[in-house]
């Protein structure tokens, strides 16, 4: 695909809608399931930020003439959707939205509110996914419900 999306011969809309219909589709399979560390959502930003920057491709400097990469802030300004962590986060709580009102018998009910039986191993536990979505309702400003 990176032939295709830094293509002279194709528009940047026509570009924009191949990196979101097939692009982000395949990267963000199953995101809903995630459970992102900080160092994730930073590859996952540094991704996106990757591939918009070879849609736009370089801009000549007014001052000096010589082409110069896009800033973060030009590259949002000229694609204005939310970003990947944002889309992310907005999905996973929909689906959770969707898990809470599933019956008791359902699978992935009972997978949200199980117990595993064991030993945890030594050192910090892992991010779950409830913790995840606790922190994106913070983020939100509704803070945790049941």
């Amino acid at each position: 695909m990176q032939n295709l999306l830094s293509c002279r011969l194709l528009s940047k809309n026509l570009k924009i809608k191949v990196y979101r219909t097939i692009i982000l589709s395949v990267v963000l399979y199953g995101c809903e399931t995630w459970s992102l560390i900080l160092l994730e959502e930073r590859n996952l930003r540094v991704f996106e930020k990757m591939v918009l920057r070879r849609i736009f491709g370089p801009r000549r400097d007014e001052v000096t003439g010589e082409w110069r990469r896009l800033h973060n802030e030009e590259l949002n300004n000229l694609y204005r959707s939310p970003n990947i962590v944002r889309v992310i986060k907005w999905r996973r709580m929909r689906w959770a939205g969707h898990v809470a009102r599933m019956g008791e018998e359902r699978g992935a009910y009972r997978v949200l509110l199980g117990k595993p039986e064991g030993k945890r191993p030594m050192g910090r536990p892992r991010r779950r996914w409830v913790d995840n979505i606790r922190m994106d309702l913070q983020e939100v400003g509704c803070g945790y419900m049941d």
